[in-house]
C-alpha cells in the first residue's frame, strides 16, 4: 500500500495566509457592505512599470518568430539577467560575485523552501522567532524539525533564536551550533536590520563552526539607513559559509510574473562538496527556469530607466510604511520597522492575543493584518501590517483603527 510522508502530519494546522483568507472570506459573506482593508499578506498593488511592460512586449513578440524563438531556459538562467544581476546588485558594491554562482528562479519563497534539499536531514537548523514561516515548515515537511510542542507552539528539533523588544528584535547567537542557520534581512516579519558589524559576527561564527548561513535579502531595496548591508556577500569570508536569496517580487511587483534568484558562492564547501555543483545539479534536474519573457522583464530592471522606476515604486511603499509607523504611534500602540523595511510590527493591546486582535482589528475596523504568533512562539503579542496597499486605503485603514482603538 502506498505510503504518504507522514513529516507533512506534523504541520500545526493550515498554512498560516491561508487560515488568514478563510477568516476573511467568512466575514465578508456576513458583511456584504464592509469594504475590506488588506494590510496583510505581503503581496504588492501597483502595477508594473512601463519599462518592464515594454520589455515582456519584446519577449512576446520575439517568442512569435521562428528566427527568435526559445524553447527551455538555461539550467541557471539566462546569460543576460544574471550578468545584469551580478553587476548591479554584487558588483557595483564590491562583491565578487560572478554571473555562474547565480542561478535564476521563479521566486525566493520556492528557492528558500527548496534549498534544504541539498543538505542532510541530520543537520541541525536554527531560525530567528518571529519569522517567515516557510522556513520552519519546508524542514518540517523534510522531516528534520523533530515533533511539535503544542503548549511551547515550536519543533522539538529547531534552534529558536528569540527576537525581543529588548534585543532590538535581532537574533543572538545561540549555545547550541547549528548546521543550517536561516536569516532575514530587512525582517519579515519584524521589519528590523542588522548593521554591517554585527552581520559580521554571524558570518565569523558560521565560518568557525562549519554552518551554512541561509540569508533572505528579499527587502534589501527598501533599505535607507547608510551603512545597512544590503547583501550578506558585503562581509568578509562570507563567499565561504553563506547562500543568498533574492526576489523581483518586492522590489519590481513581479508577484504576478515570479522570478527571483540564489547566489551559492564556488568557494562554498562542506564535505569536500562545493554546494555551487551541488545545487545546479539539483536546479538542473528539477527546475526548467523562469520563462524567457519573464527573464527579459527582469533584465529591464537592470536598465537606467528600469531602476528609477523601480525606486519610485519602493518610495511609494516607504511613504505608506512610514505613515503607518506614525498613525499607529498617534493611536497609542507600541510599534517598530517601517524604516527600512515595508513591514510594521506592533504590539497587540493589553489582555489580547495576536489572533484575538486580528479579529477585533477585522470586526470593528474592517481592516486585515497578519498574527504575530503565526510567525512563531516570539511572535505572539505582536501584529504585522505592510505598507503595501494604496496610499488613500492606508490612509482609510489608519484612520480607522484610530477610531476603533485609540487612546
Amino acid at each position: 500500500m502506498t505510503k504518504i510522508n507522514d513529516s507533512y502530519l506534523k504541520l500545526p494546522g493550515s498554512y498560516l495566509f491561508s487560515a488568514i483568507g478563510k477568516k476573511v472570506r467568512a466575514f465578508e459573506a456576513a458583511h456584504p457592505e464592509t469594504k475590506v482593508i488588506r494590510l496583510g499578506i505581503g503581496d504588492v498593488t501597483r502595477p508594473l512599470t512601463k519599462t518592464v511592460i515594454d520589455a515582456l512586449h519584446s519577449a512576446v513578440e520575439e517568442m512569435g518568430q521562428e528566427e527568435t524563438f526559445r524553447g527551455y531556459a538555461p539550467d541557471l538562467g539566462y546569460e543576460f539577467l544574471r550578468e545584469a544581476i551580478a553587476g548591479a546588485d554584487y558588483q557595483e558594491r564590491g562583491c565578487a560575485i560572478a554571473p555562474d554562482e547565480i542561478f535564476v528562479s521563479d521566486g525566493a519563497k520556492c528557492d528558500c523552501g527548496n534549498i534544504q534539499e541539498i543538505f542532510s536531514l541530520k543537520n541541525k537548523v536554527a531560525v530567528c522567532d518571529p519569522v517567515y514561516p516557510v522556513y520552519v515548515d519546508s524542514n518540517v515537511m523534510a522531516g528534520r524539525a523533530g515533533e511539535y510542542d503544542e503548549e511551547r507552539g515550536c519543533f522539538t528539533g529547531i534552534i529558536y533564536m528569540p527576537c525581543l523588544e529588548e534585543n532590538g528584535f535581532l537574533p543572538m547567537l545561540p549555545e547550541e551550533t547549528p548546521d543550517l542557520i536561516y536569516l532575514c534581512f530587512p525582517n519579515n516579519p519584524t521589519g528590523s536590520v542588522i548593521t554591517r558589524p554585527e552581520l559580521q559576527k554571524w558570518v565569523d561564527y558560521a565560518n568557525e563552526k562549519g554552518s551554512v548561513i541561509l540569508y533572505d535579502a528579499a527587502y534589501e531595496a527598501y533599505i535607507r539607513t547608510e551603512g545597512i548591508p544590503h547583501s550578506i556577500y558585503e562581509c568578509d569570508g562570507a563567499d565561504t559559509c553563506a547562500i543568498e536569496f533574492h526576489s523581483f517580487s518586492k522590489n519590481a511587483g513581479f508577484t504576478g510574473l515570479r522570478l527571483g534568484y540564489t547566489v551559492v558562492p564556488k568557494k562554498l564547501v562542506r564535505d569536500g562538496t562545493p554546494l555551487n555543483a551541488l545545487w545546479a545539479r539539483r536546479h538542473g534536474t528539477k527546475y526548467n527556469g523562469a520563462p524567457y519573457i519573464v527573464q527579459r522583464a527582469g533584465e529591464a530592471v537592470y536598465s537606467k530607466e528600469g531602476r528609477k522606476e523601480v525606486k519610485g515604486l519602493v518610495d511609494d511603499y516607504m511613504e505608506n510604511a512610514s505613515l503607518i509607523l506614525k498613525g499607529l504611534k498617534e493611536a497609542g500602540f507600541t510599534a517598530s520597522g517601517g524604516v527600512d523595511a515595508p513591514y510594521i510590527w506592533l504590539k497587540v493591546p493589553e489582555g489580547m492575543t495576536s489572533w484575538e486582535f486580528f479579529d477585533a482589528l477585522l470586526e470593528r475596523a474592517g481592516v486585515v493584518g497578519t498574527p504575530g504568533s503565526g510567525f512563531g512562539p516570539c511572535g505572539e503579542g505582536y501584529f504585522r501590517l505592510t505598507a503595501f496597499g494604496s496610499r488613500e486605503n492606508t490612509e482609510e485603514a489608519l484612520e480607522r483603527i484610530r477610531t476603533n482603538f485609540g487612546g
